[in-house]
C-alpha cells in the first residue's frame, strides 16, 4: 500500500488526516497533509534545505490551515511603541507562540525567520515559548516576518511583562559574569597560595613572597567586592532589618580573610588567606546561582496567560463596518466580532444565535459549552464553530481571566511553613556562631594576644557554612538530574522537600488521569439498524465537519463518503451518505427526542443509533494509583466535569474522594481545607484552570500536554504522559530528604567537632580552609548518590 495512504496523521502537524488529505512527494517519499497550509509549510521547509527539522523534532508543529491571517495590525505604531523598543539598527520585540514544543521547533523558527529580509537576530526558546525578534522596520514590516512564522504553524501572541523579561536576562548575565570572575580568581589565587604554602622552611626571598601576595591581592579584590557583592549587599540588608542570616556570616568570613591577608601583606606577616576568600565566594556563588535559577522560573508564569488573550480585537462600528484595534482600545459597550477559532477578547454578552465556546480555561469543562443569545462569554475562551458577536461588559483587569491571573499570583505568594522555620533556625545559628567568635577572640586576647586574631579567623573559616550552604542545593541538583531521567522537571527549589512529605494527592480528571481526546463508550442501534453501519455513517459525517467531538470517530475507517455536509451551530452535523440525508448531534436535532447529553444519529425525526462518549483512562493510571497507595498517600479526584462522569471515573480507579463541578476557586478551597487539617497536599493537573490550585497546593505536578500556565504554576512538570513517574518522583523526593538530613547532620557534626578545635587554637587558618573544603566535598559526594535514583 502507498506510504501516504497508510498514514493516519498529518506529516507536519500530527492532526488526523481527512478524507480529502493532501498527498505530496517529498525527498524521503510521499506524505499526507491535513490541509494545503501544512503541505505548503512542509514544501517551504524542504526547499529551504531545513528538512532536518522533521528528523530532529520530538513534537509536531501547530496546524497551519488555509485561512488567511491578517497580521497588518502588528505594524501599528501605537502597538510597537508599547511592546517593542529601539536597538541598534532597528527594533526588538518579544512574542509568544503556543506551537513551539521542542528544540527542533526553536531551531526551525530561528533558521526560517533569519532568512527574511531585514531580520537582524532571532532567539527562540522552546521552554518558555518566547521568540525575540530584532528587525529593521525600514526594510521590512513586522507583519511580513510574522507571516512566515504563521505559515509554518506558529501563531504569534503578544508577550506580557517584556520589561520584566529584559530585567531577568540582565540579572542572569550579571550572575554569570560574577561566577566567571570568581572562578578565574579561585584558580589564580590557588596557584599563588600553593607557591606560598610550599615554602615550608621560609626560604623564599621576601621580595618574591611579597610579589606573590600582591598579585593575590589584585586577583582577590574584584572577586570579593564584585563577585561577592550579593553577599555583602545581603549582609547590609540583614543588618538594617536586624535579621542576621547566612549572608552575614559568609560576608564576615570573607571580609576578615581578605582584610587580614591585606594586613599581613602590609606588615610582612607569616601567612595570608586570599585563597580562602576567593574560594568562599566562588563556591557559595555556585550554590546561590542554583537557587536563583529556580526562583527565576516564576517570572514567566503570568506571561503565559497572554496565550489566552488575542493581540487585537475586531470591533464593529456604528455603521456596520469592522476595524481591528489593540485590546487596550476595547471599551465597555463595544461590539466585538469573534471569528471561528479565535479567542474572546473581553467578557461580554452574546448577541447572535447559539454558538459553542471552549471554556476549559476557566471552568474545567472538558466539552465545549453551548451559549445562546444573552449568555455571558468570557475573555480567553475560544469560539469553536461559527462567527459570533458579543457586547463587551468587562475589559482589562475586570475580566474573569484577569481575576484568574490574580488568583494564581495570590496562591503563589503563599510561603510554606517549613521555609519560615528554616529561616529562623539559620538566623539563630549565625548569631550563635558570631557570639562564639567574639568570646574566643576575647579569651585569646587575655591568654595570647599575638594569636587572638589568627585563632578567631580560623574559627570563622572552619565553621564557614559552605557545607551547610551546599548540602541542600547540591542534593537538589543531583535529585533534579535523577528526575530528569525519569521525565520530571522541578521548577521550584523546595519542591522535592515538600513532595517527600506529601500525605494527600489530588488529581484533575481530563488530560491527567484520562487521555485528552474523547472516545466511544457504547453504540446503541434502534429498530434493527446495523450498528457498524451507524458507526461508519457517523464517522463520514464527522470526518470533515470540524465538530468538537469529531475526534471520537477519527479511528473509524473511511468506508462511506459524505456529501453536502453542513454544520448546524449548537446542534450537530447533517449531510448525505449513500443517497440518504442524515443528522448527528443532539437528540432533539438528530432524532426529535429530549436531549440527554449523548450523541444521536437519525434523519431528524427517527433515531437510528445513540453514541455514548467517555474519556479513556490512561493505561498506567491504575498502577500509578496503586503505587501511590503503597507509598501511604491518600488520593482524591477534583474535576470540573459532570457529577455522574466523575463518579464513574473515580469508581473505576478506586478513588474514594471524588468531587465534581469544581471551579478553580472550589479546587483551591478543597486543597486549603485539607491543608487546614494538617495534611500536605500534592496536586496533579494539566489545564490552565488548574493553575490556581497548582500554585496553592503544597506541591504540584503538571502534565506535559497541559496548558503553559499550568506548567509554569506547577512545582514539577512531567515531560511525558506516563503517570508512573509520579510515584517514582515521590520516591526520589524521599531519598533526597534523607540525603539532605544526612548532609545537614554532617555539617552540624563537623561544626560541633571543628569549632572546639579551632577555638582551642589547634587549627590554623589554612588547615581550617582545607577542613571546610573537605566538609563540602563530603556533602557533595553524598548528594551525588541521588543520581542513581532513577527507579521507584
Amino acid at each position: 500500500m502507498h506510504a501516504a495512504a497508510q498514514a493516519t496523521a498529518c506529516h507536519h502537524c500530527g492532526e488526523p488526516l481527512p478524507a480529502n488529505a493532501v498527498v505530496a512527494d517529498d525527498h524521503d517519499g510521499p506524505h499526507g497533509y491535513c490541509c494545503e497550509g501544512c503541505a505548503a509549510a512542509a514544501r517551504w521547509i524542504r526547499d529551504a534545505d531545513l528538512g532536518d527539522y522533521y528528523r530532529l523534532r520530538t513534537a509536531t508543529a501547530g496546524r497551519v490551515g488555509t485561512d488567511d491571517i491578517d497580521l497588518s495590525a502588528w505594524d501599528r505604531e501605537d502597538l510597537l511603541r508599547e511592546h517593542a523598543h529601539a536597538v541598534e539598527g532597528g527594533r526588538r520585540i518579544t512574542l509568544l507562540t503556543d506551537g513551539m514544543r521542542c528544540a527542533a521547533c526553536a531551531w526551525l523558527i530561528q533558521k526560517a525567520l533569519m532568512r527574511e529580509p531585514g531580520v537582524a537576530d532571532i532567539t527562540a526558546n522552546a521552554v518558555t515559548g518566547r521568540i525575540r525578534i530584532e528587525w529593521d522596520p525600514a526594510r521590512t514590516p513586522l507583519s511580513h516576518v510574522l507571516q512566515r512564522l504563521a505559515s509554518l504553524g506558529y501563531r504569534p501572541y503578544l508577550a506580557g511583562g517584556d520589561a520584566r523579561e529584559r530585567a531577568r536576562i540582565t540579572e542572569r548575565n550579571r550572575w554569570l559574569l560574577r561566577i566567571g570572575i570568581a572562578g578565574l580568581g579561585t584558580l589564580q589565587g590557588m596557584m599563588m597560595a600553593e607557591a606560598l604554602y610550599l615554602d615550608f622552611d621560609n626560604q623564599m626571598p621576601p621580595a618574591t613572597r611579597d610579589f606573590f601576595r600582591w598579585i593575590a591581592f589584585l586577583i582577590t579584590t574584584p572577586v570579593v567586592f564584585y563577585s561577592g557583592w550579593p553577599f555583602l549587599a545581603g549582609m547590609w540588608r540583614e543588618l538594617r532589618t536586624r535579621h542576621v542570616g547566612m549572608d552575614t556570616l559568609i560576608a564576615t568570613s570573607t571580609l576578615l580573610a581578605y582584610f587580614a591577608s591585606l594586613y599581613e601583606t602590609l606588615r610582612g606577616g607569616l601567612h595570608v588567606w586570599y585563597d580562602a576568600a576567593v574560594m568562599f565566594v566562588f563556591l557559595l556563588l555556585l550554590a546561590r546561582m542554583l537557587e536563583q535559577r529556580a526562583r527565576n522560573v516564576a517570572s514567566a508564569q503570568v506571561d503565559a496567560l497572554a496565550r489566552a488573550r488575542p493581540a487585537f480585537a475586531t470591533r464593529e462600528t456604528a455603521d456596520g463596518r469592522r476595524e481591528t484595534v489593540p485590546l487596550s482600545e476595547l471599551a465597555v459597550g463595544d461590539v466585538a466580532c469573534i471569528a471561528a477559532g479565535e479567542s474572546v477578547p473581553a467578557d461580554g454578552v452574546l448577541l447572535d444565535a447559539d454558538a459553542w465556546f471552549e471554556e476549559s480555561l476557566l471552568t474545567g469543562e472538558s466539552q465545549p459549552v453551548r451559549k445562546s443569545a444573552g449568555d455571558v462569554v468570557y475573555a480567553g475562551t475560544v469560539n469553536r464553530e461559527s462567527p459570533a458577536r458579543a457586547r463587551i461588559t468587562c475589559t482589562g483587569q475586570d475580566t474573569r481571566l484577569s481575576q484568574l491571573t490574580r488568583l494564581v499570583e495570590d496562591a503563589q505568594s503563599h510561603r510554606p511553613r517549613l521555609a519560615r522555620i528554616a529561616d529562623g533556625i539559620g538566623s539563630r545559628f549565625v548569631i550563635g556562631l558570631l557570639l562564639v567568635a567574639v568570646a574566643v577572640y576575647a579569651g585569646w586576647r587575655m591568654y595570647d594576644p599575638s594569636r587572638a586574631f589568627e585563632v578567631t579567623l580560623a574559627l570563622l573559616v572552619i565553621s564557614c557554612p559552605c557545607a551547610l550552604s551546599l548540602s541542600v542545593p547540591t542534593a537538589l541538583a543531583a535529585a533534579h538530574g535523577a528526575l530528569a531521567r525519569l521525565g520530571v522537571l522541578a521548577t521550584r527549589a523546595d519542591a522535592l522537600e515538600t513532595l517527600a512529605g506529601a500525605t494527600d494527592i489530588v488529581f484533575d480528571k481530563t488530560g491527567t488521569l484520562s487521555s485528552d481526546r474523547p472516545t466511544l463508550a457504547s453504540i446503541e442501534a434502534f429498530d434493527g439498524f446495523d450498528r457498524d453501519l451507524a458507526l461508519h455513517i457517523a464517522a463520514a459525517l464527522e470526518r470533515d465537519a470540524n465538530h468538537p467531538l469529531a475526534t471520537a470517530f477519527a479511528h473509524v475507517d473511511a468506508v462511506h463518503a459524505a456529501s453536502n455536509v453542513n454544520t448546524v451551530t449548537g446542534q450537530g452535523v447533517e449531510g448525505v451518505v449513500d443517497g440518504r440525508r442524515w443528522r448527528i448531534g443532539r437528540a432533539d436535532f438528530a432524532a426529535g427526542h429530549d436531549d440527554d447529553g449523548a450523541i444521536w444519529l437519525g434523519d431528524g425525526q427517527q433515531a437510528a443509533a445513540r453514541f455514548t462518549l467517555h474519556e479513556t483512562i490512561r493505561a498506567d493510571a491504575g498502577q500509578a494509583l496503586a503505587s501511590l497507595d503503597a507509598l501511604g498517600l491518600s488520593t482524591h479526584l477534583s474535576s470540573g466535569d459532570a457529577r455522574e462522569a466523575v463518579a464513574t471515573f473515580a469508581s473505576r480507579l478506586g478513588i474514594a474522594g471524588a468531587h465534581a463541578r469544581q471551579r478553580p476557586e472550589d479546587k483551591l478551597a478543597f486543597v486549603r481545607s485539607l491543608q487546614s487539617e494538617g495534611r500536605v497536599v500534592a496536586m496533579v493537573g494539566d489545564g490552565l484552570n488548574d493553575a490556581p490550585v497548582l500554585a496553592g497546593a503544597d506541591v504540584s505536578l503538571a502534565m506535559d500536554s497541559g496548558a503553559a500556565l499550568a506548567q509554569r504554576a506547577a512545582d514539577l512538570v512531567m515531560t511525558g504522559p506516563t503517570l508512573s513517574r509520579i510515584p517514582a518522583a515521590i520516591t526520589v523526593a524521599r531519598r533526597t530528604r534523607t540525603v539532605i538530613r544526612q548532609n545537614l547532620g554532617w555539617a552540624l557534626g563537623y561544626n560541633l567537632l571543628a569549632i572546639p578545635l579551632a577555638a582551642a587554637g589547634l587549627v590554623t587558618p589554612w588547615i581550617a580552609a582545607l577542613g571546610m573544603a573537605g566538609s563540602s566535598l563530603v556533602v557533595t559526594l553524598n548528594a551525588l548518590r541521588l543520581t542513581r535514583s532513577t527507579t521507584p
